[in-house]
């Protein structure tokens, strides 16, 4: 048996305005969060896609999680919300196929919040590590 940490792959997908601002404030402000956490950037996170997210599992992330602006402060409305709606649908879909739900989550913050951002980053490394790797990685 093997001592070495299991190290999970975490993939964020993440709005232009609040999300990405939030995680280039944490490194502005020398905030350290895991460099296991990939970042991919959308339009606005109601660009948000069921395909998108089950796709990064597919591709050997262990867990997944998407940064929002906050509730009431999207900007581009309700994009924010639509983009929780795929979130909420494709944990369902995770539990159905024995995935499990909890490897994808949804966090909401604002551009300033570099320290939010770190510890999302750290609060799903710190779970996914605990649940093991992602089953369908060869």
């Amino acid at each position: 048996m093997s001592d070495k940490v299991f190290e999970p792959e975490i993939t964020a997908f993440m709005c232009i305005y609040c999300g990405y601002m939030a995680a280039d404030t944490a490194s502005a402000l020398r905030i350290e969060y895991p460099a296991n956490v990939k970042l991919i950037k959308l339009p606005c996170t109601g660009k948000t896609d069921t395909r998108y997210l089950l796709k990064a599992f597919e591709d050997g992330a262990d867990g997944v999680y998407v940064v929002a602006c906050p509730k009431g402060n999207c900007h581009h409305v309700r994009g924010n919300e639509r983009g929780e709606l795929k979130v909420e649908y494709t944990k369902k879909i995770l539990d159905n196929i024995g995935l499990g739900g909890e490897r994808l989550n949804m966090y909401f913050m604002s551009g300033g919040q570099g320290k939010s951002f770190a510890e999302a980053a750290q609060e799903m490394t710190d779970r996914i590590r605990e649940m093991g790797p992602n089953p369908l990685r060869k």
